[in-house]
């Protein structure tokens, strides 16, 4: 029995825009017209469908469709080809439900950069938004340090440095700036790299250090800033107080 364009859609599980799409591309033959214009489709029309519904299952690149069917030589490889492509899926959509899983047990924001999902009580929204580009300009090693640093972090100069207004005071500016150097201090202490952070951005170390630059302007007002502009420079100031004078020295000093 001849069949409308979208019985003939309905029959094989898909839509009417979709046997357009595989007319357009040469992959269903077109079906002669009835009097007033209609499309008559019949069997054959519906098992040319079902086949290029079952190969568009199995991933078969539309573009590739006509050799797999007529059987040509390098199906094999095709399909070989698609089942490569189809193992990275599966192995993307694992890691997905992983990380998911993770989000779910901490009851994380979804947002939270991937591995950071069992500390991300401990950051804040801008702090996530740091975290983010350093997935992107840091190496593994370097995250690992980043999230145990994050875990293993006991002051609370975090939720001050985000409410910190712009129009600060000068006392609140330094004795805010003076917590966060104590901070800065005994992260570099530990993790000696923090100094000279080169080797661990392997897109380099000048558009990395420019697009963090970027970030910091972008998510702290003035005072924030001047905040983390003054703790730095004291951090530094008290290492060389210390005897601290290099990224070797700080490996060497007890913490």
């Amino acid at each position: 029995m001849p069949w409308s364009t979208r019985e003939l859609a309905d029959l094989a599980g898909t839509t009417v825009n979709t046997v357009r799409h595989y007319h357009r591309l040469g992959l269903l033959e077109e079906p002669v017209r009835r009097y007033n214009g209609y499309k008559q489709y019949e069997v054959r029309h519906l098992v040319s469908l079902l086949r290029i519904r079952r190969l568009a299952v199995l991933g078969i690149p539309l573009s590739q469709m006509h050799s797999v069917t007529a059987g040509a030589p390098g199906t094999p490889e095709v399909l070989r080809d698609v089942d490569a492509e189809l193992q990275l899926r599966i192995q993307s959509l694992q890691e997905a439900r992983a990380h998911i899983a993770e989000i779910i047990r901490h009851q994380a924001p979804a947002d939270v950069p991937a591995g950071f999902e069992s500390v991300a009580s401990r950051l804040s929204e801008n702090d996530r938004s740091i975290v983010h580009l350093m997935t992107r300009f840091y190496d593994d090693d370097a995250l690992a340090d980043i999230r145990e640093m994050t875990a293993d972090e006991t002051d609370d100069t975090g939720p001050d440095i985000d409410n910190l207004p712009a129009d600060a005071d000068e006392q609140t500016r330094q004795e805010l700036a003076e917590r966060v150097a104590a901070t800065i201090v005994k992260h570099l202490i530990k993790y000696p790299w923090l100094s000279n952070p080169a080797a661990h951005m392997p897109k380099g170390s000048e558009v990395s250090t420019q697009t963090f630059g970027d970030a910091l302007v972008h998510l702290y007002n003035d005072a924030q800033l001047d905040v983390l502009f003054r703790a730095n420079t004291i951090a530094e100031e008290q290492l060389s107080a210390m005897g601290v004078h290099s990224q070797e020295e700080i490996s060497r000093k007890p913490g």
